[in-house]
């Protein structure tokens, strides 16, 4: 059933559950509601277009309770003076079946059996509906291809088509080339064929796309690092070199640790907190802690939390274990707003490992920065939250830059006073960026599933601080591939189109036994590890897309000269 249609029935029900009884009267109406209700008595449901419903036959004493509950339930309608005329029409009836309603001819059903009556309804019409509308299935020779959701499925389903492949609809299909879903199901990696197949997203990689799971990859990583020695001249990297200080709600000794920490600090706003639920996206149930009240508040409401799965009143799944994270308040600033820069990491392959990142662009509110501010529109800059502000629909396109205009305002604005070299976005901060998503990397390489046919694009989002120090946000699996703005325009549908040309070049090689590099199909993406070989060095790359902005950048310079 469609979202939709349970969307429908849980809407119907909600209506119906405000009422005590519905009243029907009509001749006509009332002689088939009190043939439906002789059918109620010996055990049957109302009868419903195309579905045959029976209950179990009910006891005496079973129907003499529910007799005296009809008339309560009466009795308290007689009290309400509510047997006045009324027009009463039900959620999806038709609209010659508004009936009016008296007390002497009206027929009272319980509540349960009308919302239960109501639903199969719902049901009934809604999966005939979808039965008529869904296309047929393709059933002659393949390859066949499978899209779920909608993120990024006019750029997938157009770049399978022009391959010549037909899209199937039934997700419980098998025999399919290509798998392509927002959502992860145990189904799709149980009967998948490693080697015949390509599914996006590797089962578990939540070690590396949530919050607490990139944490605990990271501090595991970190342990097992400091104790091997790497040799002169490698320089391991440090986790809180990239990472602001972390604290996990969800570990008792962390959660007092932090709370222990907060004690005796000044009250002002020099403090701030961030706290993230692992397990969601989009700005979704972040909050701010910027005051000692805050503080307060938030551990008391630990506190409850903790005791309610204590008493196990609450499953532990109902509620989103939580981080706490040191909210950068100096971040650099674009025309005095705050940012951030998505970039993509995408694993190709997990058999053997071929690991590449790609710029992407950089996300901008619509408010100025005020770090005082309780508006999440002007810390989060993720398109998601700056739709809720009322200003986005005249600055969307400016809550988006290309990599090419950001690498020129920080030329302009802040290579002299910072003594910046020239181009820093295109060497530096693409470096120290390439840095940390190779460290991540390294950190679950031995912990994700591995098989042929497994791959994943990942949206990694960094900071820059006003001392031009790069931080590490988060790593989101299944990224927003939406094309609202122009920027975005550019660079979604060629990211995603590289994508599916690197998978199945390396998936096709890996099948017939071939040499995978050099690859054909690679672009814009550089190349991080390779299975193949030895890491990659990162000095020695360098993608199509920075060569270009690094021309464009100097023939934009060049000409400026000659005016």
């Amino acid at each position: 059933m469609s979202a939709g249609s349970r969307g429908e029935v849980v809407q119907s029900g909600e209506e119906l559950q405000g009422e005590d009884h519905v009243c029907i009267d009509s001749p006509k109406a009332t002689e088939e509601r009190q043939g439906e209700a002789e059918d109620e008595e010996q055990g049957h449901l109302p009868a419903i277009p195309g579905k045959t419903v029976t209950l179990e036959p009910e006891g005496k004493d079973k129907q003499h309770k529910r007799t005296e509950v009809e008339k309560s339930l009466g009795r308290r309608q007689d009290a309400r003076g509510t047997n006045r005329e009324q027009v009463i029409q039900a959620d999806g009836a038709a609209a010659d079946s508004i009936c009016l309603v008296e007390r002497s001819q009206s027929v009272c059903v319980s509540r349960r059996a009308q919302v239960k009556h109501q639903r199969r309804a719902v049901l009934v019409h809604n999966l005939k509906r979808n039965r008529d509308k869904s296309p047929e299935e393709p059933q002659r020779p393949g390859p066949f291809f499978y899209f779920g959701g909608g993120n990024g499925a006019s750029i997938v389903v157009t770049y399978c088509e022009s391959k010549g492949w037909q899209r199937i609809f039934d997700k419980t299909r098998l025999d399919y080339t290509l798998k392509w879903c927002e959502l992860k199901s145990s189904s799709t990696y149980y009967h998948f064929r490693a080697g015949e197949q390509l599914v996006y997203q590797i089962p578990n990689n939540r070690v590396l796309t949530t919050k607490i799971g990139l944490l605990n990859s990271l501090r595991e990583y970190d342990r097992v690092s400091s104790k091997i020695n790497h040799g002169k001249g490698h320089r391991r990297l440090k986790m809180d070199e990239f990472i602001p200080d972390t604290f996990r709600m969800d570990i008792k000794d962390e959660k007092e640790a932090f709370f222990s920490q907060q004690e005796g600090l000044c009250a002002d706003r020099s403090n701030i907190w961030i706290c993230k639920p692992t397990g969601l996206n989009q700005g979704r149930g972040i909050f701010l802690l910027q005051t000692p009240e805050d503080i307060a508040a938030f551990r008391a409401r630990m506190q409850t939390v903790a005791g309610s799965h204590t008493n196990k009143k609450i499953p532990f799944s109902m509620s989103q274990a939580l981080i706490a994270q040191r909210y950068i308040q100096n971040p650099l600033l674009l025309k005095g707003k705050k940012f951030d820069v998505r970039s993509y990491f995408l694993i190709a392959c997990t058999s053997p490992y071929m690991v590449f990142f790609r710029h992407g662009y950089v996300r901008l509110t619509c408010d100025l920065y005020d770090p005082k501010s309780n508006n999440l529109t002007a810390h989060l800059t993720n398109q998601y939250m700056q739709k809720k502000n009322p200003l986005y629909s005249m600055l969307k396109e400016e809550t988006v830059w290309s990599m090419e205009r950001f690498n020129s305002y920080i030329n302009e604005k802040f290579m002299v006073p910072k003594g910046l070299p020239r181009d820093w976005v295109l060497s530096v901060f693409t470096r120290r960026m390439q840095q940390i998503m190779t460290h991540c990397f390294l950190a679950v390489k031995s912990k994700l599933e591995c098989k042929l046919g497994y791959f994943d694009l990942i949206g990694c989002d960094f900071l820059i601080d006003e001392d031009f120090k790069v931080w590490l946000l988060e790593m989101n699996c299944n990224p927003a591939l939406h094309t609202n703005c122009e920027v975005l325009k550019e660079v979604v549908p060629s990211t995603v189109t590289e994508t599916l040309d690197l998978a199945m070049e390396i998936y096709n090689k890996c099948r017939c036994g071939l040499k995978l590099l050099p690859l054909s199909s690679q672009k814009d993406f550089v190349l991080l590890h390779s299975g193949e070989t030895a890491v990659v060095p990162l000095t020695k790359q360098r993608s199509r897309t920075a060569g270009a902005l690094r021309t464009a950048c100097s023939r934009s310079r060049s000409s400026s000269k000659k005016l």
